[in-house]
């Protein structure tokens, strides 16, 4: 791990740990607080906030785990559970979304009373808190190269969004007496939920199928490796994520015959430093010479064969 990346994993960690907190602690104030002012909405947003808590926490034991050494039963070490905490957290947003989902259509047929001024202070307060934690992760942390951060932070701008969706209901409850508002506005809140919990759990299944990394411009690396001098052509090429900021890259190239073994270990060198560039931290190249038997067939399914 470069002093770069273990200083932004650091980061990442500490960050993280002052989120749970702060979290944590105001959502045990929404439960209580939901349950004395009987609404939907601030029981929404407190259960939007529960699944923050979830998301941080396991984001965080994420942190510890993927920092352990690899060895020989894990070669890549723990660093995938990142991508398995991002997975929980989007699932745990899509079932939170079906839960207040179900609740809403029960309060829009019998909407009960609620405790509307207990209910504005309660949410205004959630509000500030998840505008606090938004911008210290925000500013501390890689919530846009990290998807495990990015999982959690989207937690906290849905909730954060959710708070608003919660002062408001009070309001048209107060002044308009609208009490169809407060279930209405929980449904927000789980649509932003559903949404967020999609987005995450669809990134996360694409990196554990192995899939191309959406920061990486095939064609690029491709005419990369093509254009290097003494090599004639690639084959078995394969690119994945093994985790947040780490894309791997493996392939075959077919070289010159008249290459010596100093002139190998130079063109990998360059193609290193060349691919890195490209996004590429993790590269595996295999050099052979048109002696040997590999197949015609290539690329993923076999269909493409890269020459000069």
């Amino acid at each position: 791990m470069s002093k770069e990346h273990h200083h932004t994993h650091q980061a990442n960690k500490r960050i993280l740990l002052i989120a749970f907190i702060i979290i944590t602690i105001y959502m045990i104030i929404e439960v209580v607080g939901g349950i004395l002012t009987n609404s939907l909405a601030l029981l929404s947003d407190a259960g939007h906030m529960l699944s923050d808590s979830f998301s941080l926490g396991i984001a965080l034991l994420a942190f510890i785990l993927s920092a352990k050494r690899s060895g020989h039963k894990k070669t890549f070490g723990n660093k995938r559970f990142e991508i398995l905490s991002a997975v929980i957290n989007g699932l745990a947003l899509l079932g939170i979304a079906g839960f207040i989902f179900y609740e809403a259509a029960e309060r829009f047929t019998n909407p009960p009373d609620v405790a509307t001024s207990g209910m504005l202070i309660i949410s205004t307060f959630g509000l500030l808190v998840n505008i606090l934690v938004a911008w210290i992760m925000n500013r501390g942390a890689d919530t846009k190269g990290n998807l495990n951060i990015r999982g959690a932070f989207l937690h906290v701008i849905s909730d954060m969004v959710g708070s608003i969706g919660a002062i408001s209901a009070a309001l048209l409850m107060m002044f308009l007496g609208w009490k169809w508002a407060d279930p209405l506005a929980s449904i927000f809140v789980g649509l932003l939920a559903l949404r967020s919990g999609f987005l995450v759990t669809k990134e996360s299944l694409h990196i554990l199928m192995e899939g191309t990394p959406k920061d990486v411009d095939v064609e690029k690396v491709i005419k990369t490796i093509q254009n290097q001098d003494n090599i004639k052509s690639l084959h078995d090429l394969h690119i994945w994520t093994i985790t947040s900021g780490l894309n791997a890259l493996s392939c075959h190239v077919i070289i010159d015959d008249n290459i010596n073994l100093s002139k190998c270990v130079e063109i990998l060198k360059k193609l290193e430093h060349k691919l890195e560039h490209l996004g590429i931290r993790h590269v595996t190249i295999q050099i052979e010479t048109e002696d040997n038997d590999h197949p015609d067939t290539i690329f993923c399914n076999g269909e493409k064969h890269y020459d000069k």
